[in-house]
């Protein structure tokens, strides 16, 4: 039977048809929308009028997150801003390195390690950093681990660092540092230098890909934020991982679509596009497998992104390389030939060249058309960069959330006053005529998609400080961004981003229209929940 929403507003996101009052859902799927007498005609039917004082948008698309935020939520949250968990607690906010502490004293630690995320000293006074000796505070007994809120850095005590072997003098690794003495002093930077020590410490990405819990909590916090297609955009994708993500997203009260991308790491170029290419076989509407995720630096408020001249502006030494040049040119290749798509972690001006480099490189050699790559984050891109992944179809995913969550200390810290002021280029890239997503990169940052287009509408820092003004972007174009946009970047705008005949019944619920509070009212607009495939999900459940 046709089911019936009237409400007081459907913002559709369908150019021919902007704004409608009823959306007719059959089987899943948009089976019309306008008037509610139009609805009816379409043939029997129950009209449910629960949103009639709602408004309803397209399913928010979260093109950059991570399922890891549900697996993080089993630990102890030691950020800088106070944070709601997946049952909608709130957190409080730990200010400083002792307030960490204390917080990981009160953890728990019957599974022998214990592990905190969230945590970051660019916040701190002069800059603090945490050191293992710290760490052996909380526990000389335990293995203790805190996860930057970056996700690529972390810190851990002595006896982790024996347990991996790593308590020794002479380590050449540029993601160890040492400290006076020649030993590592407890931070650790990268992939590399962080799985070495992740399985003592709770930080085992093969084993937090298979958190069956993780994904329920990950799924509590779409609902919530209106979310009912997820990216999932850095995962090992072990096969005991895949058949739990695969059994878990078939159930029928999964709330959200998710797109699991294979991390490039610990394959070569070849190995990973073979993977890839089983995976995407494995793919069904609720999980979809196939694309893959590329690393070329780290991040810049972890001072291990790649920069362009003149580098950092307190000082500090330009970040890390996470790919060869050689190998990405041949994943992209390699992917391009097999009708892969490939997304590219790339913070730094200096990295964004090497990506549009390499993929000039590997376009030259396997022609494709729409291959749709993209590259993610892309906070220092310029209108020329923009310029030439436009001319070589590559897309971009944005990260606006920074201007408030780090604004101010890239401003007087990372980058300067100027460069500051054209992080995360929205305006710029809708210029070049860019397919355009924004995110939240959860974990990183909270999975919200109206504060992300709250950051990049207003820009605002969290002193105040409007962040690079022509850089603002409307509220169209940012509710554009979150969801038609993010569903251009993973290839799926045939089927979700928009409320038009024959797409998936995705709805986020508002209580508020969008277009009528002030702009800068954006990120307080309530989520009722959302509708997914034509089933409903309270946020209140």
């Amino acid at each position: 039977m046709i089911e019936i929403y009237p409400a007081k507003r459907i913002i559709t996101m369908d150019r021919s048809n902007k704004s409608t009052q009823a959306v007719a859902v059959l089987d899943g799927r948009v089976l019309g929308t306008g008037s509610l007498e139009s609805m009816k005609a379409l043939g029997t039917h129950r009209i449910d009028d629960r949103f009639i004082d709602h408004v309803l948008m397209p399913g928010f698309v979260e093109g950059h997150c991570h399922v890891s935020e549900g697996a993080f939520w089993a630990y102890a949250y030691t950020g800088f801003f106070p944070r709601a968990d997946p049952q909608g607690r709130i957190w409080e906010a730990c200010e400083s390195i002792p307030a960490v502490i204390q917080r990981l004293k009160q953890s728990d630690s019957s599974k022998g390690h214990i592990a905190a995320w969230g945590f970051d000293p660019i916040y701190f006074e002069d800059q603090c950093r945490m050191t293992r000796q710290d760490l052996d505070a909380v526990s000389e007994t335990c293995c203790v681990g805190v996860m930057h809120a970056s996700g690529h850095i972390m810190n851990v005590n002595t006896l982790a660092l024996e347990k991996a072997g790593l308590m020794r003098q002479g380590i050449e690794h540029p993601g160890i540092p040492l400290d006076k003495d020649g030993y590592p002093n407890g931070e650790l930077k990268g992939p590399d230098a962080m799985t070495m020590v992740g399985r003592y410490v709770g930080f085992d990405r093969e084993a937090m890909a298979g958190d069956e819990a993780a994904m329920w909590r990950f799924a509590s916090l779409c609902v919530r934020a209106g979310v009912t297609t997820a990216t999932d955009l850095a995962n090992l994708l072990p096969d005991d991982a895949v058949e739990m993500m695969l059994r878990v997203t078939a159930s029928g009260s999964y709330p959200v679509r998710i797109v699991a991308m294979r991390r490039f790491q610990a394959m070569s170029p070849t190995e990973l596009v073979e993977r890839a290419m089983a995976l995407k076989q494995k793919s069904t509407d609720q999980l979809r497998l196939g694309a893959i995720k590329a690393f070329v630096d780290g991040s810049i408020q972890g001072f291990s992104a790649r920069l362009r001249w003149p580098g950092y502006y307190n000082g500090m030494p330009n970040g890390l390389w996470y790919t060869p040049p050689e190998h990405l040119a041949l994943l992209y290749e390699g992917a391009l030939a097999n009708g892969l798509q490939v997304h590219t972690h790339t913070n730094g001006d200096e990295a964004i060249d090497l990506a549009i480099h390499c993929f000039t490189q590997a376009l030259r050699k396997q022609s494709s058309a729409d291959h749709r790559f993209v590259l993610q984050h892309c906070q220092m891109g310029d209108e020329a960069q923009f310029r030439k992944m436009q001319a070589l179809g590559l897309a971009v995913n944005l990260f606006p959330n920074h201007h408030y969550f780090w604004g101010d200390q890239h401003r007087t810290i990372t980058l300067g006053p100027q460069r500051a002021q054209r992080m995360n280029a929205c305006a710029s890239a809708l210029r070049a005529g860019l397919v355009m997503g924004i995110h939240s990169d959860a974990p990183v940052t909270p999975l919200a998609p109206l504060f992300t287009a709250w950051a990049a509408v207003n820009r605002l820092t969290a002193s105040g400080v409007t962040l690079g003004s022509d850089e603002c972007i409307s509220v169209d174009e940012a509710l554009y961004a979150i969801t038609l946009g993010a569903a251009q970047t993973l290839h799926l705008d045939h089927e979700v981003g928009s409320i038009a005949v024959g797409k998936r019944a995705d709805f986020a619920v508002l209580e508020h229209d969008p277009y009528e509070v002030p702009p800068e009212a954006l990120h307080r607009i309530k989520v009722w929940g959302t509708v997914q495939a034509g089933r409903l999900f309270p946020a209140s459940l």
